[in-house]
């Protein structure tokens, strides 16, 4: 029996689009004699489908997409992951389910049991849980389907109360397949290995898994669909970040013609790198967009967005804007302009002195005998996101926000001003991992000007501004914060690895403290195990110092 994992890029909601690309590839796959074409999770609506699926139309859309699947499925089976309604008057309106289709005709339907209900994961709101386990039968093969997180109860995992495979295990399948979307975080590849060889190892049953890629918002699905043997050895990889289809062998019980493999080893920064291409690329296309615009500081945060927007759009598609202020250096223009030039982005100049002199004219009797402080700081910075949404309006570009993790964490960054933006590209991405990206980008050849890496990063809001005047330096503000946000370590706990107290709680209390400004910035791009955003809601009046 031959088996494809078909991995694609879904658009939520768009189900001309899905549907043509599965049936593409059903097309595609019986001319390659497929027996079984596999699709992931919720492909044809898209996933995180959301609030859509509390409309009944969204519901009928994917069925009446599900059956024009089937009508191509003659001489083909596929296995294809759907929203279908729960006829039971308690309960759920729906569940996260998969048709498996035989020769044009919905023969089955499997219903997820494990439902996810952390980090971004909301499945619970809509789906109720399956409670019915039974195997395929395929040409005279059992096999064990089940939809992504059915496979993480694994070695005793203390979040669910039941495991589907257990159930599925009974009716002794010889075959395991998984659909799944699961989105990416630089870690997350070496987990997922892991839980899958753990299931194929402990079942003795070899494993199919498929995923998808594409960037859904803030989301970002990176594939590396996977096969296992039967004693959890991996036995192939597909690759990351992009679209791609594989057939394999089924017969004898076992997955023919490969031997055992190690997993792929990508550096973390060059996966995050991959990743926000794909996140802006997809951003932009999936919602008719073709070109951006940014701040361009002559500082390494905009330097970094700027190229990866070039990468993710051409450079045709990206216009940086350099808005020097009356405190800005020569050098960081020159940076900005070789950055440009590099690049072969467009540019423009436009500074904001003039701007910032009228808002002080005009606020001076209000202001008279008070000292120059943070106010005019920020209207410095507001008036360049004036300057960029009017070049948003005007020319239709879309504003790339470029504050990175470190800045959005303590609240380093002005509403209205530099947070501004319709997606936040580094936002989940540490200061010292822009370092990072600025490596790896320049490791052919210079791209990021040197002297836009080595030179101490500056606001430019006042003379001779440097981030060190109000923040610790970067190394140890992003250690403290990796400790509280992405391991939920207590104030206590980090001090208690050597971290001077008062730093600790300040820091801390500057993340809490910034709660309010979060809410009101752009989705962000997700890299990491734990970004701002869907997958860390914290109260904004919250008192809690941790």
């Amino acid at each position: 029996m031959k088996i494809a994992l078909a991995q694609l890029n879904y658009h939520i909601g768009n189900f001309e689009y899905n549907t043509n690309k599965i049936i593409e590839s059903i097309e595609q796959a019986k001319d390659k004699g497929v027996d079984l074409i596999v699709f992931a999770e919720l492909a044809i609506c898209g996933y995180p489908p959301r609030d859509f699926l509390e409309f009944d139309e969204f519901i009928e859309l994917c069925e009446k997409a599900a059956y024009q699947i089937a009508s191509h499925c003659k001489g083909i089976a596929c296995i294809v992951g759907l929203p279908v309604k729960n006829e039971a008057l308690a309960g759920k309106d729906l569940y996260n389910a998969a048709y498996f289709i035989e020769d044009g005709q919905l023969k089955r339907i499997v219903k997820k049991a494990l439902l996810p209900n952390y980090d971004v994961f909301d499945e619970y709101r809509y789906f109720e849980p399956g409670k019915n386990f039974e195997c395929i039968d395929f040409k005279g093969i059992k096999i064990a389907v089940t939809i992504c997180e059915d496979l993480w109860n694994i070695n005793n995992n203390p979040l669910y109360v039941s495991c589907p495979m257990d159930e599925l295990a009974r009716q002794k399948p010889k075959l395991m397949i998984n659909i799944a979307a699961s989105p990416f975080s630089y870690i997350h590849d070496e987990t997922r290995a892991v839980v899958l060889s753990a299931n194929a190892k402990q079942y003795n049953l070899p494993l199919l898994y498929v995923n998808q890629i594409g960037a859904q918002t803030e989301i970002i699905f990176d594939g590396g669909s996977m096969a296992f043997d039967a004693k959890g050895n991996m036995i192939d990889e597909m690759p990351y970040f992009i679209e791609d289809m594989r057939i394999y062998d089924f017969e004898d019980n076992k997955i023919q013609g490969l031997e055992p493999i190690q997993q792929q080893t990508v550096p973390d920064i060059e996966q995050i790198y991959e990743a926000l291409v794909l996140g802006i690329k997809d951003y932009f296309v999936k919602s008719g967009f073709t070109k951006a615009v940014l701040g361009l500081s002559g500082g390494i945060d905009s330097a970094i967005v700027c190229a990866l927007a070039c990468r993710a759009l051409g450079p045709e598609n990206v216009m940086g804007v350099l808005m020097p202020s009356k405190y800005s250096s020569d050098h960081s223009v020159q940076d900005a302009l070789e950055l440009a030039e590099n690049l072969g982005c467009k540019h423009e100049i436009i500074p904001i002195k003039d701007v910032a002199d009228a808002f002080d004219k005009v606020m001076a009797p209000v202001f008279t005998g008070l000292p120059f402080n943070l106010t005019e700081e920020n209207i410095q910075a507001r008036c360049r996101g004036v300057i960029v949404m009017a070049m948003s309006n005007k020319f239709g570009y879309i504003l790339l926000n470029t504050s990175n993790k470190s800045e959005c964490a303590v609240g380093y960054g002005t509403l209205y001003g530099d947070m501004c933006g319709a997606i936040g590209v580094l936002g989940d991405v540490y200061k010292t991992q822009v370092y990072e990206l600025a490596q790896f980008i320049n490791k052919d050849g210079v791209v990021i000007p040197m002297n836009t890496i080595v030179k101490p990063p500056s606001a430019e809001l006042r003379p001779d501004q440097k981030d060190s005047d109000s923040l610790p330096d970067y190394d140890t503000l992003d250690k403290i914060l990796f400790q509280y946000i992405e391991l939920k370590k207590s104030s206590s706990a980090i001090i208690a690895q050597g971290y001077e107290e008062a730093l600790v709680r300040r820091i801390i209390k500057m993340v809490n403290t910034a709660e309010f400004k979060r809410y009101q910035t752009p989705p962000i791009l997700r890299v990491s195990p734990k970004a701002f955003g869907m997958g860390r809601r914290m109260p904004i009046v919250g008192k809690y110092l941790s």
